[in-house]
């Protein structure tokens, strides 16, 4: 029962089994388009995030006053 509640501690030796469990999955060739991929996803993010800011900034202002 109290094995359950083992904290999770991510250590080297963990990092790497991940590492090739992962190589393991999707190959060496995939995994750069994999990264492509979530690089511009985040970016596409930090973008759309940086649109609505100017859009909320003025409503911010008439508070203040």
């Amino acid at each position: 029962m109290s094995a359950v509640f083992i904290p999770l501690q991510i250590g080297a030796p963990q990092i790497i089994l991940i590492v090739i469990v992962v190589l393991l999955l999707f190959g060496g060739r995939k995994i750069p388009e994999l990264m492509r991929g979530l690089g511009s996803g985040i970016k596409e993010f930090k973008d759309a995030s940086k649109d609505d800011a100017p859009a909320n900034k003025p409503e911010e202002d008439k508070k203040r006053l």
